[in-house]
């Protein structure tokens, strides 16, 4: 098994087992191939849900940009809903799991297509 595989079954167990949800393995498949080499990095392989200026970056750079979405206050309450889904105490809360849960959220599953 690759160093992404595990990860991506490390992501599979945090969306069933933190955040209720059965993981569409192709979708988290694409959405972390998508995260790049920031998912070997302990630094980039989570989203800082408590830094504000981590947050707007997600905003800008994933959802505007890779998403394609309009800039509105539909997108941090977006970001806060899943924030809140992974739980906020969770401590580490993996880039890829988060963008894999915006990505459904907004219905853009197209853009990985």
């Amino acid at each position: 098994m690759s160093k992404r595989d595990e990860l991506i079954a490390k992501y599979a167990a945090d969306l069933r087992n933190k955040c209720g949800m059965e993981p569409d393995m192709a979708l988290l498949t694409k959405v972390t191939i998508g995260c790049g080499p920031a998912i070997y990095n302990a630094d980039s392989e989570t989203v800082a849900a408590s830094d504000m200026s981590e947050l707007e970056t997600v905003k800008k750079n994933f959802l505007m940009k890779k998403l394609g979405l309009a800039d509105g206050p539909a997108l941090m309450e977006a970001i806060d809903a899943v924030v809140n889904t992974y739980g906020k105490s969770e401590r580490n809360k993996y880039r890829a799991v988060v963008y894999y849960m915006l990505t459904k959220h907004f219905g853009k599953e197209s853009v990985y297509a």
